[in-house]
């Protein structure tokens, strides 16, 4: 081995391990989808520097498999999570929308004629 191969496989190995501290100490939901997303990401890329240095192409299809996984995986998590976060609250506001979002104020001239700003009027125009 070389001393660039020794040093890209120390630096993959430093990173899964800190994806691996995020991944147990990360508070939230989020945090830990995106610590799997990074492992995942650093898998496929030690396998593309293995197949690289071997000058090995059987490895490709298993890339491809590892490279698809990680985005379906990715793209599940965030349809689940973007749903619990559409869920209404206690007040009837959506979770998910800041605050100036949901509400406009009361003395705010677009909303004058009663509509709620972003809401189209009759006709399909806002």
């Amino acid at each position: 081995m070389t001393i660039v191969s020794v040093l890209t496989f120390a630096m993959l190995g430093g990173g899964v391990l800190l994806a691996l501290v995020r991944l147990s100490r990360g508070p939230s939901l989020l945090d830990r989808v995106v610590a799997t997303d990074a492992l995942l990401v650093i898998i496929s890329a030690g396998l593309a520097v293995y197949a690289a240095l071997t000058r090995n192409p059987t490895v490709v299809p298993v890339l491809v498999v590892v490279s698809l996984l990680g985005f379906v995986g990715s793209v599940s998590v965030a349809r689940y999570i973007g749903g619990m976060l559409l869920e209404s609250a206690d007040d009837g506001r959506d979770v998910g929308l800041p605050l100036a979002a949901e509400a406009a104020p009361e003395n705010d001239p677009a909303t004058a004629d009663g509509t709620t700003a972003g809401t189209p009027t009759e006709g399909g125009r806002a």
